[in-house]
């Protein structure tokens, strides 16, 4: 049988790297590489052959892998086994943009009314802080002996009829007239300590020793000597010692009960006084700052006189009271900013008085009422405004004592009437 291609002679040599021959084992042996054939050359012959030498390549020994990858770093061992490639991960869906955005919405609306909140307690801070600043203050602190100091704290309230400031047609419209000097159409005593508050009226006609001028109505003592006269009078002849000093003007009186928004007042009985420029009807209803003032000020509707007066300026301050601490006078900025400049404004204070003790006396005058409180007059003996010695003695003794628990209703009495007596 003839010999196979590549079997004997010059071919089996030739084809020795394929067969495992002796040039496959030599690692020095090479293969040729036969490249593509270039187009003939128009120079060349038709059967002329490539005039390129075929290219050497050096041979891969036997025992290397075949697979090896072509990336392997030319200094990595041979035999060092690849590392397995980790399959790729399946990409994380992002959260749904509604679900993120809800998150989200509610720290973004915490920290704008944090905002806010922080903005509304500096304006709750700054305004009375720049109210203050506007107050007017007066000394009320007669010279000499006074009472020694007591439990608990005493203010002295006082409403001037005092005209100054007023214009023709304020004077005309609030029903005061033209009466020159100044005299107080309000005397109160506040007691506030460890027993219930006690707001009791002084009737302003009440007849008592005036130091240097005899015996008088009370309220002279303010036309002769202002507060100073005032205050001494009321500590002479009741033995209490008065703290704080308080007071307020008919335009003030006015601004304060408008800021407010207006106050509810309950009368008896319909009133028409024309010097008072007062006309309402029985029963409660709202009242402006000009009809509080008419009504107030209002002492010819009944048999009681200056009596019945006292306790509807009783009832106005309680009113007042309420309003103020009504949430709406926090919440409501406009409100607030009226109702502490006309507290200011229209308020003078006697010295010493400070902001925090100002705040102690607003909050004071917001329990004053039912269980709150007792408001009631200085226990009088007749309709000639002359104080009961004996009940009023007591009820005098109790606000010295700081002991308001031990007033019953037989000494605080709408009127200051005993029990029984017209009130």
């Amino acid at each position: 049988m003839a010999d196979g291609p590549g079997r004997g002679g010059d071919d089996e040599k030739r084809f020795d790297w394929l067969y495992g021959g002796q040039g496959a084992s030599d690692p020095d042996a090479t293969r040729p590489v036969r490249r593509q054939p270039r187009p003939a050359s128009p120079a060349a012959g038709s059967g002329a052959p490539d005039d390129e030498a075929t290219r050497v390549m050096r041979a891969r020994p036997r025992d290397q892998p075949r697979d090896l990858p072509r990336d392997l770093p030319r200094d990595q061992p041979r035999d060092q086994p690849r590392a397995a490639t980790p399959p790729p991960r399946a990409p994380v869906a992002p959260p749904p943009a509604a679900a993120s955005s809800g998150r989200r919405r509610p720290r973004f609306r915490a920290r704008y009314v944090l905002v806010l909140v922080l903005l509304w307690v500096v304006y709750l801070v700054a305004v009375p802080v720049f109210a203050w600043t506007k107050v007017d203050k007066v000394a009320f602190e007669p010279r000499g002996e006074r009472p020694a100091e007591q439990p608990g704290t005493t203010y002295l309230l006082v409403g001037s009829d005092s005209r100054q400031g007023l214009s023709a047609a304020e004077r005309k419209e609030y029903g005061t007239g033209d009466a020159s000097g100044q005299r107080t159409d309000t005397i109160l005593l506040l007691h506030t300590g460890s027993g219930p508050n006690l707001l009791m009226s002084i009737p302003r006609d009440s007849l008592v020793d005036v130091p240097g001028s005899g015996t008088t109505k009370i309220n002279a003592a303010y036309a002769f000597g202002g507060p100073r006269l005032l205050t001494r009078t009321i500590e002479e002849n009741t033995g209490i010692r008065v703290d704080e000093y308080v007071e307020i003007g008919i335009g003030g009186f006015v601004d304060l009960v408008d800021a407010v928004g207006g106050i509810e007042i309950c009368p008896r009985q319909a009133m028409d006084d024309p010097l008072a420029n007062l006309d309402i009807e029985k029963g409660c209803q709202e009242a402006d700052g000009v009809t509080a003032l008419g009504y107030a000020r209002s002492r010819h509707t009944s048999g009681l006189g200056d009596i019945e007066r006292a306790r509807q300026q009783r009832e106005v301050v309680a009113s007042i009271g309420r309003e103020v601490v009504s949430p709406w006078s926090v919440l409501n900025p406009v409100r607030y900013w009226r109702l502490n400049l006309a507290a200011t404004e229209t308020v003078t204070f006697g010295d010493g008085m400070n902001p925090a003790r100002a705040a102690m006396w607003a909050s004071a005058m917001t329990r004053v009422n039912g269980d709150n409180g007792l408001t009631c007059s200085v226990p009088i003996s007749d309709l000639a405004v002359n104080w009961d010695p004996e009940r009023s003695r007591q009820m005098f003794q109790a606000i010295i004592d700081d002991d308001t628990d031990s007033i019953d209703d037989s000494l605080c009495t709408p009127s200051g009437l005993p029990e029984g007596a017209t009130s």
